[in-house]
């Protein structure tokens, strides 16, 4: 860990879903920086509570980051020390992160990334699938170009995996049998991490009709594993 009086950004994973998940250190860092910048303040106040944290908080979403990207830099080259965290998992993978990063990357400002909760991991470890290599989408374009990733990922031949909201899970997975085919084999990872944590693996068609059955369990977050063709 670099010395206390000089700039730098904390990269500071939070639980995607039990609270226990979170590491000793990132408790440590989020104690002992000088602020810290939340995707979502309500959200992060909660988790602040939970552990006792009392740092001074400031909002960082994708709507405000490119306006306050200068004075945080500036804020840290004058010897402040920043942690960045997002609603759940670890900052920049399919959240908030990558500008305020680079930027510091650019300005010679220290960045450390903790290692912590991220969906990505547990979703292919425990999906069955093949995990020696494999493809990272995120999130799907909602309209334009949707349909061109989808032709690009059905034609890989290792794994891929989605993030998916609940509110286009059947349309999901309706676009990937068109592409990938019905017996294509997947695993629909769902509220990872907490309470109802479920995992429906099979068919694309097995696992489109066990939702279509079952829209009670069509919620939460989700991650869908597709296997390579």
């Amino acid at each position: 860990m670099k010395p206390n009086n000089e700039g730098m950004l904390f990269l500071v994973p939070t639980p995607i879903g039990n609270l226990g998940d979170i590491t000793f250190r990132a408790i440590e860092i989020l104690k002992s920086v000088d602020i810290i910048l939340a995707e979502d303040t309500r959200n992060a106040k909660k988790l602040l509570k939970h552990f006792s944290i009392e740092t001074t908080l400031y909002s960082h979403h994708a709507f405000n980051e490119h306006k306050t990207i200068e004075n945080l830099i500036l804020r840290m080259q004058s010897g402040t020390r920043i942690a960045l965290i997002s609603d759940a998992g670890t900052p920049g993978i399919s959240d908030p992160g990558f500008l305020i990063t680079r930027a510091c990357r650019k300005a010679q400002i220290p960045v450390s990334c903790l290692p912590g909760a991220t969906a990505i991991i547990p979703a292919i470890a425990a999906s069955g699938l093949s995990c020696d290599s494999f493809h990272f989408e995120g999130f799907l374009p909602h309209k334009k170009g949707r349909q061109t990733r989808l032709k690009y990922l059905c034609e890989l031949p290792n794994t891929f995996i989605l993030y998916e909201s609940p509110f286009r899970l059947l349309k999901c997975l309706k676009e990937l049998i068109e592409f990938c085919g019905e017996i294509r084999t997947a695993c629909v990872c769902r509220e990872i991490s907490k309470i109802y944590e479920e995992y429906k693996d099979g068919s694309l068609q097995d696992i489109q009709e066990y939702y279509l059955k079952h829209p009670d369990k069509v919620k939460g977050e989700i991650v869908i594993v597709v296997s390579g063709k």
